[in-house]
């Protein structure tokens, strides 16, 4: 990832600052050169690791790690035997903590997911056996093949990292990153995923078929075997370091206000039925604070918040029924408004 041309606000090394309601003035905390020196080496020794079973997707693997890192949700979409599950497995490996693997199925139930309370004749009361939710990464095969009473399952785990049964709130473990894939919804035995849900999700992409020189590879490689298993090279305790440093890196209000008005022009276009919301904001920020680190930097520019804004927005837009008709694409109207908003320091690009 190379860092393109910035305008002169966006090279400023400033804290950024926030008027509370109070209307006192505060400073966020900032990351170091330090910080982001070492965030940028782990980042490329992740992306490295994890290449070594996913072969010819670097771009797709540098997204992935951006969404970890943001501890935001992942939804990969595309058709069988591209490499999803292998990706997720892959991350999923790459790091020291918990994890499960669920295989989504029209028979699943909500507590096959979430767990339930089981009566424990000895102790004469109800106990939870958590379920494979509470680990530190999720992996949610062909999540839209099941129904979505048990994909709303994952509603409340997915936004305050909990899971309420009878009446109790059950608390997952930190970091927490469900990474979900799905078959395109024209294949058979899909079901839409509630727009409550992919909204929940930080980003969602496409694996993509591997040209030809990287499927001769993984021809080769495997020679009809799985993929190879991967060694964590990252603790946990490094994952929130990551997570903490991404959080710190610096946004400049006027930054802020151009991911805002981005995000306000979804709900804008005529060939829009339901623009992002606010926690679309959010997450766009937020990922491009994770770029900003993965490239070594203590700030983060529009440039960041461009290159993000299709992963990040797109699959929380519904088109309009007739823009559908003439073909019109969440990812044809974020290039639309991108080219037409005014980045900060007044230059339209």
């Amino acid at each position: 990832m190379n860092e393109g041309p910035t305008s002169g606000f966006q090279r400023r090394v400033l804290a950024t600052t926030y008027t509370t309601a109070s209307g006192t003035s505060t400073t966020s905390p900032t990351a170091s050169e330090q910080q982001v020196t070492w965030f940028a080496e782990t980042f490329a020794r992740l992306t490295s690791h994890i290449g070594r079973a996913i072969q010819g997707k670097a771009d797709q693997i540098n997204l992935a790690l951006l969404a970890l890192v943001s501890e935001g949700h992942l939804l990969l979409e595309d058709v069988p035997g591209v490499g999803k599950t292998s990706l997720a497995r892959a991350i999923a490996e790459s790091i020291s903590g918990s994890w499960h693997r669920i295989q989504f199925t029209p028979d699943l139930l909500p507590s096959d997911v979430t767990g339930i309370s089981i009566w424990n004749q000895a102790r004469a009361r109800f106990e939870f056996k958590p379920g494979p939710v509470f680990s530190n990464i999720v992996v949610g095969d062909e999540i839209n093949r099941a129904s979505p009473k048990t994909q709303s399952a994952l509603l409340e785990v997915m936004e305050e990292r909990q899971v309420t049964v009878d009446g109790k709130p059950h608390h997952v473990p930190r970091p927490f990153v469900v990474v979900a894939t799905q078959n395109p919804i024209e294949m058979d035995g899909t079901y839409n995923l509630p727009e409550a849900q992919l909204d929940r999700f930080l980003m969602k992409m496409a694996i993509g078929y591997p040209d030809l020189a990287a499927e001769a590879d993984i021809v080769l490689s495997r020679h009809g075997g799985a993929p190879p298993v991967l060694d964590p090279v990252v603790g946990l305790d490094e994952v929130g370091r990551m997570i903490e440093v991404t959080a710190s890196v610096r946004l400049d209000p006027q930054l802020v206000q151009y991911a805002v008005g981005l995000v306000h022009a979804t709900r804008q276009s005529a060939d829009i039925r339901l623009g992002a919301s606010p926690r679309g904001t959010l997450g766009l920020l937020r990922a491009s604070q994770s770029l900003a680190a993965a490239e070594g930097r203590t700030f983060a520019t529009a440039d960041d918040v461009k290159r993000l804004a299709v992963p990040v927005l797109a699959h929380r837009l519904l088109i309009a029924p007739e823009a559908q008709l003439r073909g019109v694409t969440a990812e044809r109207v974020i290039g639309e408004i991108l080219s037409t908003a005014a980045v900060p320091g007044g230059a339209v690009r």
